[in-house]
């Protein structure tokens, strides 16, 4: 069965309230929220609630039906977790305590915050830097060691003209498999 026949099928069991298919998506996405959620600060009953609540969110939007996924249905669900995660933190109201001074749970919330975006942009990037050819990833990590256009070209063999321009094109197409991506989509919301 192909992926959108596997999605609609989980759709429609999730608006029914199917209990087989409503074990089946947790079984199945469970592990991913909460790798997510551990990683950022939460713990298990965390990632219960959340799953919890950010099955509802979906089962409200699948039901009103004017939702439109165009990625597949567990990535979609895997942002809506995030998004409900990110603003759980936000409404935590704990406080940090540091013998001489209170630092306010806004602030360390926002700085959570901030840790996890960049994470996730870092993790995006990487992703897609991994795609390159070799020679391409070679050519950028030599400029990111800080080499001139004169050293890399001495090192790779091009002119430091063809160096230049590659570099140049290395990073557009880097660009533009990242700007593809769905999770870009979503960084650039919350930013």
């Amino acid at each position: 069965m192909g992926k959108m026949n596997t999605d609609q099928a989980i759709i429609s069991g999730i608006i029914k309230g199917d209990q087989r298919t409503l074990k089946v998506f947790y079984r199945d996405n469970v592990r991913y929220i909460q790798g997510y959620i551990l990683r950022n600060d939460g713990n298990m009953q965390d990632v219960e609630d959340i799953f919890q609540d950010a099955l509802v969110v979906l089962y409200q939007k699948l039901k009103s039906g004017t939702l439109e996924i165009n990625v597949p249905l567990t990535t979609y669900f895997y942002g809506i977790c995030k998004n409900t995660w990110r603003t759980r933190l936000r409404n935590k109201h704990k406080v940090v305590h540091d013998e001489t001074k209170f630092i306010s749970a806004e602030h360390v919330t926002e700085s959570i915050i901030k840790d996890i975006e960049n994470q996730e942009r870092e993790h995006l990037y990487r992703k897609h830097f991994q795609k390159l050819s070799s020679d391409n990833k070679n050519l950028m990590l030599l400029y990111f060691e800080g080499k001139s256009a004169k050293e890399i070209s001495k090192i790779t063999g091009y002119t430091e003209g063809y160096t230049r321009k590659k570099k140049f094109d290395v990073k557009k197409q880097l660009l533009t498999m990242i700007e593809k991506d769905p999770l870009y989509r979503e960084l650039r919301i919350t930013a």
